[in-house]
């Protein structure tokens, strides 16, 4: 949509004023920080950005259709995405996950261009793995780039809460210079674009998904344990949902908004207060790590820098102090897939 100078002008500065009371704050403890109210970080309802995927009456709109439900049952998941492409933003959800026994479950909050680019398609991913009663639920993070699938880029982490009790918020910023992944506004990953990951750094215009499904085969302890439809419908919640970033012309690929525009999201970094909260995160939380994962990888990937940290990490990529809770059978997917 076409817009004034001035119009322009006054939505940079405000979205730079959120830049500095996010860079600013201390992120001293794992506690949650409410996003701070800037005009052009608004929320959206789901009809203002979104679109149903499939599920048809598995997912259902709250609150003026500004809270979504997106079920799973014998029958089907659900899932939306957004209406429109981005190269480059600032991607935010607030999500509250199913209660009670969810093993095999998993809820996708994501970013993709498989439907436009099948071979070579870029990702990047929140994904929620259900567990059986009494386990928490974990949390993995993905990057893949032109399509390669090869490399799983996957870390895995615990939470320092329970996130089937309330929402808590989900976030990727994406630029042309790196990837955070932020829980609550507390940075947990972060992944800077080298010359030596080359094409592997997503580069392409992507949509936003938010899914739920059946992940029996894989999700929880390698598929040993699986969706039990006894406690269904499983319904994961999304609101607070925001969309900001670059539009791009579906029909020749251009990006839309102006350069200074989209100079905005590279000027987004990680403070000094904020790296030290991520590796107090990675060190407490992290549970699996590819980088470390020598069965998969013989040689790290390029932008795996490998510190003293890796002496706490099993061959298997495992941290060694949640590996306790690791007794899977290796099946599924990877090796990564077998930690309850």
């Amino acid at each position: 949509m076409a817009s004034s100078s001035s119009s322009s002008s006054s939505s940079s500065a405000l979205f730079f004023y959120y830049l500095l009371l996010l860079g600013s704050a201390l992120f001293l403890t794992n506690e949650a920080i409410a996003l701070p109210e800037v005009p052009n970080l608004t929320t959206l309802s789901f009809e203002e950005g979104y679109t149903q995927l499939f599920g048809d009456s598995n997912l259902i709109l709250h609150l003026d259709g500004r809270t979504v439900h997106l079920s799973l049952d014998q029958r089907t998941g659900a899932g939306f995405a957004s209406q429109g492409l981005y190269l480059h933003g600032f991607f935010s959800a607030s999500i509250k996950l199913p209660a009670d026994y969810a093993a095999g479950v998993v809820v996708a909050f994501y970013m993709s261009n498989g439907d436009v680019f099948e071979k070579t398609h870029d990702e990047l991913d929140f994904e929620f793995l259900g567990n059986i009663r009494g386990r928490e639920w974990r949390v993995q993070t993905n990057v893949y780039g032109n399509g390669s699938t090869a490399v799983g880029r996957e870390e895995r982490y615990g939470l320092w809460f329970d996130p089937t009790e309330d929402y808590h918020q989900y976030s990727i910023l994406w630029s042309n210079e790196r990837i955070i992944f932020y829980i609550d506004n507390t940075p947990i990953r972060e992944v800077v674009r080298t010359q030596t990951m080359g094409g592997d750094f997503p580069s392409k215009p992507m949509s936003l998904y938010a899914t739920i499904w059946d992940g029996s085969t894989w999700a929880t302890s390698g598929g040993r344990y699986k969706v039990n439809y006894k406690f269904a419908p499983y319904v994961a919640e999304f609101t607070d949902l925001v969309l900001h970033g670059c539009v791009v012309d579906p029909s020749n690929h251009n990006r839309t908004c102006l350069e200074s525009n989209a100079g905005v999201y590279n000027a987004m970094m990680i403070s000094t207060d904020q790296r030290a909260a991520m590796e107090r995160f990675r060190k407490k939380h992290m549970t699996y790590s590819y980088c470390h994962d020598r069965i998969r990888y013989l040689t790290p990937s390029p932008e795996c820098s490998l510190g003293p940290e890796t002496k706490s990490f099993l061959i298997t990529g495992e941290a060694r102090s949640s590996y306790h809770h690791h007794h899977g059978k290796r099946n599924g997917r990877s090796t990564v897939d077998v930690a309850l």
